[in-house]
């Protein structure tokens, strides 16, 4: 009798690093790593400012996919990271996906992290961490937004799994910790008044630095009373926002992003 042979699905894995290092007053690229499905560009810049947009050139993630990405902004750098698009996490089979993203930023440096939104389809399974390192006096801003289906397709994410994980330290001292876990009936779960209210979109901001509790109020005010919350403690404002699709999302987080870089627009591939 034949042996039935397993056929191994295929799985994306890819690995991305840059370091930077001041330069003249800008920051220059002192490491560039690419691995498998992760890729780095580095559009051109006129300012001091050097901007990072991670790529995943398998298209989205699915059950068993592994990204591991690592940025290090070195002393007096300034650093803004974003994604090509919005990350769509498909079906999983098998498995779930894994995104580790992991910034170390020096003294003096700032570091805006700011990728789009991930877009969770039906069936879906991702783990998410974000690690973060942070000099006593480095300025970090963080988004982080999700989207359970694309409800202008008329999709949703009813069932499924998604884990997202954040730990931010501060001079080796822990400064920020959070987990989420939507496991299981998501549409049910998210439908009750305490966790969405049925809303499909929501995303976490954080912002440290010597400028968070000056913005506490102004960021209110562009949230508005039904649509998040704002606080500040601790050298940091952290801020929730949900919205009953991507669209309206998207429509408060770029003038709250906005307002968090004193001014200056988010990255130009949101708007592509």
């Amino acid at each position: 009798m034949q042996a039935i042979q397993h056929t191994r699905q295929q799985r994306a894995r890819g690995i991305g690093r840059l370091v930077t290092k001041s330069l003249g007053g800008r920051t220059r690229i002192a490491e560039l790593f690419q691995e498998g499905a992760a890729k780095i560009r580095l559009p051109e810049s006129f300012t001091d400012e050097l901007e990072a947009v991670t790529i995943n050139t398998a298209g989205g993630i699915t059950g068993g996919d592994e990204f591991d990405w690592h940025f290090r902004a070195g002393p007096n750098c300034f650093v803004t990271a974003t994604t090509q698009a919005c990350e769509k996490i498909y079906k999983a089979s098998a498995g779930t996906g894994q995104i580790t993203s992991r910034i170390e930023v020096g003294q003096g440096a700032k570091f805006h992290w700011l990728p789009q939104e991930s877009i969770l389809f039906d069936n879906a399974s991702l783990t998410r961490r974000l690690e973060v390192d942070l000099a006593a006096d480095a300025e970090f801003l963080a988004v982080e937004a999700i989207l359970l289906g694309r409800k202008a397709m008329g999709e949703a994410m009813n069932t499924g799994l998604v884990r997202d994980r954040w730990r931010i330290r501060r001079d080796g001292k822990l400064l920020h910790a959070e987990d989420l876990k939507l496991e299981g009936d998501v549409a049910g779960l998210t439908a009750h008044p305490g966790v969405l209210s049925g809303r499909v979109a929501f995303a976490t901001l954080i912002h440290v630095s010597p400028r968070a509790e000056g913005l506490v109020s102004p960021i209110r005010g562009l949230i508005g009373e039904e649509m998040g919350g704002v606080s500040y403690w601790q050298g940091k404002l952290v801020a929730r926002v949900s919205a009953p699709d991507g669209f309206a999302l998207r429509k408060i987080l770029i003038p709250i992003i906005s307002a968090l870089r004193g001014g200056a627009s988010v990255p130009k591939v949101w708007t592509l």
